[in-house]
C-alpha cells in the first residue's frame, strides 16, 4: 500500500461568521488542487451544524502537505478568517485498510 498521508481538518466557525469562513474555505481549493502533491482536496459543509467544515485531503507526502501548509493562500485565509474560527482541527492520517 502506498504511503499516502489523508489529512482531515474540521473547521468551525463561530456564529454570525458562516459565510465569511465559508467563502474563505473555498478561496483555498482551486490553488490547493494545483499543488504539487496534491491527490484529492474536498470541501464538506455539516448538514445538521452548518458552522462545521471538514477538508478531506490526500497528498503524496507530509513534506509536500507541510509545503502547502506555508503556502501563501493559507496565509491569506489565516488573516482573512481571523477571529472568525471558533475551534481548528487537523487530523494526520494513513490508510490501513
Amino acid at each position: 500500500m502506498s504511503k499516502v498521508l489523508t489529512i482531515i481538518a474540521r473547521i468551525e466557525a463561530k456564529p454570525g461568521r458562516i459565510e465569511l469562513v465559508k467563502a474563505a474555505l473555498l478561496k483555498l481549493i482551486e490553488p490547493t488542487r494545483q499543488e504539487q502533491g496534491c491527490l484529492q482536496y474536498d470541501l464538506h459543509q455539516d448538514n445538521e451544524n452548518p458552522n462545521v467544515f471538514v477538508f478531506y485531503e490526500s497528498w503524496q507526502s507530509r513534506i509536500l502537505w507541510q509545503t502547502h501548509m506555508n503556502n501563501d493562500h493559507l496565509k491569506n485565509y489565516m488573516d482573512e478568517t481571523n477571529g472568525a474560527v471558533d475551534s481548528f482541527v487537523l487530523n494526520e492520517m494513513s490508510q490501513i485498510a
